[in-house]
């Protein structure tokens, strides 16, 4: 009999999200930003059944608390799947626990005649 390999979770991670392959929200991509939103975690539901979160969401609220986080490094924090962690923090989005942002778009091509241009600049202060 073998060891698991190092690393490897315990628990397979579709069970982490409860079965659930798919983000609720289709905009939660790789690079977008969670934040918490501040609100208190739900104690119940209107008909008094508790609302359980699962622990894998629990963990991700937790380690927002730090701050901000791409969806990429709370998968890495939490060692499951980015898949696993989109459905967790859309569901956590869903329950407005988590704010989530679009990444940060790349910045557009660079000109290279205006770095030229400022490179000119740049020599010509310097030898005078």
């Amino acid at each position: 009999m073998t060891g698991r390999p190092a690393g490897r979770p315990l628990v397979p991670a579709y069970l982490s999200t409860g079965g659930v392959a798919r983000p609720s929200r289709p905009h939660m991509e790789r690079l977008t930003v969670l934040a918490l939103t501040g609100d208190p975690l739900p104690r119940g539901t209107p008909d008094g059944l508790p609302e359980v979160l699962p622990a894998a969401g629990l963990a991700l609220l937790e380690a927002l608390e730090g701050g901000s986080l791409a969806v990429v490094e709370a998968a890495a924090l939490l060692r499951l799947p980015v898949s696993a962690v989109r459905v967790l923090a859309a569901e956590l989005e869903d329950r407005h626990l988590v704010l989530a942002r679009p990444p940060i778009p790349p910045a557009g091509r660079f000109d290279p005649d205006l770095l030229k241009r400022v490179a000119d600049g740049l020599r010509a202060l310097k030898h005078d």
